[in-house]
């Protein structure tokens, strides 16, 4: 690698052949989403370009491949995780996946221990689980390891603010894993009608919710994770409300609607900034852009924000920026942005 920061991207299975040789020269990590938790094991035979992770890894043998498991509303990870049978069985299925698959290391995206809101399985008792179950697919690696003579990954994907903390025991879970990738994004959206900022560096004045990625990287450093096993992540999407009032460029307004998925960094980028009656504003607080036109607003991450995101990563001795998701920007600027941003 050029240097120590990690350059992690979330790439969707059927992504995976779209994959240039330049994007793959600027990652050091790509977690394949998404494999599946069935009846307490990790199940992989829905995914469709394993060839293509082959043909990865023969392009690029040092890139680490690392599998992701789950997803938003991706359950079976509370039932696994509820008894000693079922997180060792997880865990065996863990091993068997890096052992017949050309896969670096598992990363587990579980949203959420503790929260039921994407309508999967969830207990109180998620909490210690999660470290137990972390703790066993640690051993099932480290012993497949041993056998193959290398050293497989263990990485998880965190909800950014309170809720996550308080749903796991963060101080206990970081000793087995390689690095958390904390998702700086939609931090805003889904559940908000109030506009703002949805992957802002920094919380701006005025704005109600305080969530941001440095109040995000200190409430981990808090529950006890060393800065040197966080990745923050970078959005390749948008954040769009609509039926904004004209006030303020759209920014802090109540909308008509919450902040749905909007266009993707390839669309924002051919019809939206600076283009359609759509104006590009830079909140130098937040460190990050934003558009309107009057009524809709669209949060999003381009160049600039990122530049931010990797200059605040080597200012805090932090591992390194993933972003979500690679199909979502075709002009490859952003992941650019990131290589150039994160080169010392």
């Amino acid at each position: 690698m050029a240097n120590s920061y990690f350059k992690v991207g979330y790439v969707s299975d059927s992504a995976l052949p779209d994959m240039t040789r330049e994007d793959l020269q600027k990652l050091t990590h790509i977690n394949v989403a998404f494999g599946h938790v069935r009846e307490d094991e990790i199940v992989t035979g829905h995914l469709k370009q394993v060839e293509a992770i082959h043909a990865i890894k023969r392009e690029r043998p040092e890139l680490k491949v690392i599998l992701s498991v789950g997803g938003w509303s991706a359950g079976g990870f509370s039932e696994a995780a509820s008894t000693e049978e079922g997180r060792q069985r997880m865990a065996a299925s863990a091993a068997r996946v890096v052992r017949t698959l050309p896969f670096d290391g598992i990363d587990l995206d579980w949203e959420y221990p503790c929260y039921g809101e994407a309508e999967i399985a969830s207990s109180p008792a998620d909490k210690q689980n999660f470290t137990l179950l972390l703790a066993a697919i640690r051993e099932a690696l480290d012993t497949q390891g041993a056998a193959d003579g290398r050293y497989y990954m263990l990485t998880i994907a965190a909800g950014a603010d309170q809720y996550y903390v308080d749903g796991t025991e963060m101080d206990k879970a970081q000793q087995y894993l390689d690095y958390v990738q904390l998702m700086t994004y939609d931090m805003r959206g889904g559940f908000q009608v109030l506009t703002g900022h949805h992957s802002n560096l920094y919380a701006p004045t005025g704005d109600l919710f305080r969530i941001s990625t440095d109040a995000s990287v200190r409430l981990f450093v808090n529950a006890g994770v060393p800065k040197h096993k966080l990745v923050i992540g970078a959005a390749f999407y948008s954040r769009q409300w609509n039926g904004v009032p004209n006030r303020n460029q759209g920014l802090h307004q109540m909308a008509a609607s919450t902040g749905g998925y909007g266009p993707s960094f390839t669309d924002l980028d051919a019809e939206y900034i600076d283009k359609n009656g759509f104006v590009r504003y830079w909140d130098n607080e937040a460190c990050a852009p934003y558009l309107f036109n009057g009524s809709s607003f669209i949060s999003y991450e381009d160049e600039q924000s990122i530049r931010c995101k990797c200059e605040y990563v080597m200012n805090e001795g932090l591992a390194g920026v993933m972003f979500w998701e690679y199909s979502c920007d075709r002009t490859h600027r952003l992941l650019d942005a990131i290589h150039q941003g994160l080169v010392k």
